[in-house]
C-alpha cells in the first residue's frame, strides 16, 4: 500500500522530474576489488545481526522467566533492528554484485520511510526501557503495578504508532521535492540528508520542518533517558553494600546504557550538523548506525545478563543445558 501511494505521488509530480526516475545507489566505493571486500563484510554482518536478534526474540518468547516488561521491550528492540537491517542491507548486497545499481523513485522513498520509522522506533523504545529501569530500581515495591501488562502494551503501541506516523509525514514531505540534476547517491541506502542535497527545488522549509520535528522526536526521549539515569544512578549510589551496587549495575541497566551510548553516538555523528556540511564522507558514520549498532545490540544485551544466558542455553541446548546446569549446582 505504501509503495502504491509513493508511486502515485511520483506520477503526480512526474512533470517536475526531468530525466529518468531512478536513483543510483553507488555505495561507499566504486572499486571492484573493494566492492568484493565490502560484499563479504556486509553479508557477514547481516547474517550475524539476523541470527543474534532472532535468537533474542525466540529466547524471550519461549522462556516464561523472561516474560517481564524489560524483556518485552528488548524483544521489540531486536525486532526493530531486524527490520532495520533488512530494509537496507539486502539491496546493498545486490548492488555490490551487480552493474545495475538503480533504485526506483518509489523504492527509494519506501526505503527512506522505513529508515525514518525504524530509527524513531528505536529511539522511543530505548526511552521506554530507561523508564522501566528507573521504576524497577527506584520504586521496586510499586514496579508490578506501575509497569502492568496493560501499560506496557499501551507504551509499545504508542511507540509504534508515533514511529509509523512520523515516517509517513516526512516521506510525504519528500514527495514535494523536485530532482532534476544528478541522481547519484554515494551511500548504501536512500538517506534524507543526501536526497535533500540532490534536490533542485527549494528544500529550506522541508529541512526546517525535519530539524524541528526531529529535534522534538529525538531529544524528548533522550531527556527522559538522561533524567531516568540520573535518578537511577543516584539511587544505586545510596546503597550501602558494594556488592549490591555492583549487582544493580550488572542488571539490564548497564547493557541499556551501552546500547543508548552506541545508538546516539553514531546517530549524532551523521545528523548533528548543518545540511550544507553533510558530505559523502559521512558514509562511514552511516554504516556505523545502520549496520554496526543493530549487530552489536544482541551481544551487549546478553553479554553480562545471566537470565538471557540461561534462556539462550535452554533454547539452543534444551534438556542438555538443564542437565549441565544441574551438575554445576550440585558441585
Amino acid at each position: 500500500m505504501l509503495v502504491l501511494m509513493l508511486q502515485t505521488a511520483g506520477k503526480m509530480h512526474g512533470g517536475n522530474q526531468s530525466g529518468v526516475s531512478d536513483f543510483l545507489l553507488l555505495g561507499i566505493s566504486e572499486s571492484p576489488e573493494e566492492q568484493q571486500i565490502l560484499f563479504w563484510m556486509f553479508l557477514s554482518m547481516y547474517l550475524v545481526t539476523v541470527m543474534g536478534n532472532v535468537l533474542i526474540i525466540l529466547a524471550i518468547s519461549f522462556d516464561s522467566h523472561l516474560h517481564t516488561p524489560m524483556y518485552l521491550f528488548l524483544a521489540n528492540l531486536s525486532l526493530t533492528d531486524l527490520f532495520f537491517v533488512t530494509n537496507t542491507i539486502p539491496k546493498t548486497l545486490v548492488n555490490l554484485q551487480s552493474q545495475n545499481k538503480a533504485i526506483s523513485y518509489a523504492g527509494c522513498l519506501t526505503q527512506l520511510y522505513f529508515l525514518i520509522c525504524l530509527v524513531t522506533l528505536d529511539n522511543l523504545i530505548l526511552a521506554t526501557m530507561a523508564y522501566d529501569r528507573y521504576v524497577a530500581i527506584c520504586c521496586p515495591l510499586r514496579y508490578i503495578t506501575a509497569m502492568s501488562p496493560g501499560l506496557c502494551i499501551l507504551l509499545l503501541t504508542l511507540c509504534w504508532a508515533l514511529s509509523v506516523l512520523y515516517g509517513l509525514f516526512l516521506t510525504l514531505l519528500m514527495t514535494k521535492v523536485t530532482f532534476c540534476g544528478s541522481r547519484r547517491i554515494q551511500y548504501i541506502f536512500c538517506e534524507m540528508y543526501i536526497l535533500l542535497r540532490l534536490a533542485c527545488s527549494n528544500t529550506q522549509v522541508i529541512h526546517t520542518v525535519q530539524i524541528t520535528t526531529g529535534g522534538f522526536i529525538f531529544f524528548t526521549p533522550l531527556g527522559i533517558m538522561v533524567m531516568s539515569y540520573v535518578w537511577t544512578v543516584r539511587a544505586i549510589l545510596q546503597i550501602p553494600s558494594a556488592s549490591s551496587k555492583y549487582k544493580a549495575f550488572s542488571t539490564p541497566l548497564g547493557s541499556h546504557l551501552a546500547v543508548v551510548s552506541l545508538f546516539y553516538g553514531t546517530l549524532g555523528m551523521v545528523y548533528l550538523q548543518p545540511l550544507k556540511t553533510h558530505s559523502m564522507k559521512d558514509s562511514v558514520a552511516t554504516v556505523m548506525y545502520a549496520v554496526v549498532t543493530p549487530m552489536m545490540n544482541p551481544f551487549i544485551c546478553s553479554l553480562r545478563n545471566k537470565d538471557m544466558h540461561g534462556a539462550l542455553g535452554r533454547l539452543l541446548l534444551g534438556k542438555a543445558f538443564q542437565r549441565l546446569t544441574g551438575r554445576k549446582l550440585r558441585h
